[in-house]
């Protein structure tokens, strides 16, 4: 298929990479369920949802961020105490 003078695109390539990344998409939305099972399942054992959520965005970070953010947040709420 040419698109305009020159460039050409081959409609099999077009359908092969929408395959693929339809198929990931569903891969992402199953995976992104099971993420949610194991947050309700948590919930269900008496376990704080958010407070994992952060926990598992802070092991993310590297110590020295995690430490620094800290740092900052008990300044902010010294001065709050103010």
């Amino acid at each position: 298929m040419e698109i305009n003078e020159g460039t050409t695109i081959s409609a099999g390539l077009i359908k092969q990479i929408v395959a693929r990344v339809e198929n990931l998409e569903e891969q992402k939305s199953q995976i992104m369920q099971e993420i949610s099972d194991v947050f309700r399942e948590s919930k269900s054992e008496g376990l704080d949802v958010s407070v994992l959520k952060q926990l598992i965005r802070q092991r993310k970070k590297k110590k020295e961020q995690v430490a620094e953010e800290e740092e900052l947040l008990d300044i902010y709420r010294r001065a709050l105490e103010q």
